[in-house]
């Protein structure tokens, strides 16, 4: 059993994944070919959304979206605690402060109601992350951030494939609210490719522009360097392989739904456990089906589980500001509460494209007898 059967889902489109490779292997366009240029657009459609551009992967993502926002040293950029650290790690090499900030108990995401006491007159940017498959409240966040002139980059990692709906009713799609968004390819990941990949999307003209200068050594045209950047590519095979794979994302999507709706049937009547909670304003694409133990023993649970062969992961387990390389961005004693214990009672059971019944029952019964 594993948390990801990524052999199980390539088997089923492995002659189109196959012959994908073959091509660019046969033009030997490893570098900025031609297929790159047709993922980027067919993304970008699938999305609706005006500029997608591929890089290297979700880190170097999120590193150039904030790079081309001109930010100053000191500058600070407001952050979740309770996310993967490449959030926070970029902001740090980039020398702006980042700032962290509790999470919702309910949907484990950020909201403006978090965000507005971190607000001061230094914050530049906020970076939402739509956790687990889910989108955080984008409209109130970017309306926060347009009442104090704040960039928001969308952190959409783990929610490629969701949709937010308005208060008018208006949907637009996880990684295209913001003014900039990222993502990454990570083979776990909703869309994920055989290596490293990401992307970075905007709607804003100048921003796409200056984004597409700066992932590749900030040139507008060969040797002609107009601002400094970095050398952060998706290469060919990476993209032919996410070509292949985009066509049914969203039926990956369905997939984990339907998996997720069995596993809150069997599971949200057992005391001690909490399923999922699904935002009435996004639905949920479930990266990860993450529940809370709330007795105190998530983590003889998941000895349990293991010693019955049943993966598990905890994400995550240390919230940022208690990490070594974050103690200088906190005050002696900072904490957060909601942050704090999410860590300690969240974890995550198996959730892939190719789940059944039969897995589940198994994975459910372990999860039931610890309880009883």
């Amino acid at each position: 059993m594993q948390m990801v059967d990524l052999k199980g889902q390539y088997a089923k489109i492995k002659n189109e994944v196959d012959e994908a490779i073959k091509q660019v292997v046969d033009s030997c366009y490893f570098i900025n070919g031609p297929i790159v240029a047709e993922f980027e657009k067919n993304l970008s459609e699938f999305l609706d959304v005006r500029h997608t551009i591929g890089c290297a992967n979700g880190t170097d993502a999120l590193q150039i979206a904030l790079m081309a926002l001109d930010l100053e040293a000191g500058d600070e950029v407001i952050v979740p605690s309770f996310t993967y650290v490449a959030t926070a790690e970029v902001i740090g090499l980039l020398n702006l402060k980042p700032v962290l900030i509790d999470a919702s108990l309910e949907n484990y995401n950020v909201n403006a109601d978090l965000i507005r006491p971190f607000i001061t007159e230094k914050t530049q940017a906020i970076v939402p992350v739509h956790l687990f498959g889910q989108t955080c409240d984008m409209e109130g966040i970017m309306k926060l951030a347009d009442e104090h002139n704040i960039y928001v980059v969308e952190d959409n990692a783990q929610a490629i494939g969701a949709s937010y709906t308005f208060s008018d009713g208006s949907i637009k799609k996880a990684g295209t609210i913001g003014h900039i968004a990222t993502t990454s390819f990570f083979p776990a990941k909703n869309l994920g490719c055989f290596g490293d990949g990401g992307a970075i999307f905007t709607n804003d003209d100048e921003l796409g522009r200056k984004i597409k200068m700066i992932a590749n050594h900030g040139q507008s045209k060969r040797y002609y360097h107009d601002i400094i950047g970095v050398n952060s590519r998706l290469d060919s095979i990476q993209a032919a392989v996410l070509n292949v794979k985009l066509k049914y994302l969203n039926e990956y999507a369905d997939a984990r739904l339907a998996a997720a709706d069995y596993y809150d049937t069997q599971l949200q009547n057992v005391e001690g456990l909490i399923t999922p909670k699904r935002n009435s304003f996004s639905n949920h694409v479930f990266h990860q089906y993450t529940l809370r133990v709330t007795n105190g023993q998530r983590d003889e649970l998941v000895a349990y589980l293991k010693e019955h062969g049943i993966p598990t992961g905890i994400y995550y387990p240390v919230p940022l500001y208690e990490q070594k390389a974050y103690s200088s961005y906190v005050e002696p004693g900072f904490s957060l509460p909601i942050t704090y214990q999410l860590c300690k009672e969240v974890f995550s059971l198996p959730m892939h494209t190719e789940l059944n019944h039969e897995i589940q029952d198994t994975i459910i019964t372990a999860v039931k007898s610890f309880f009883n």
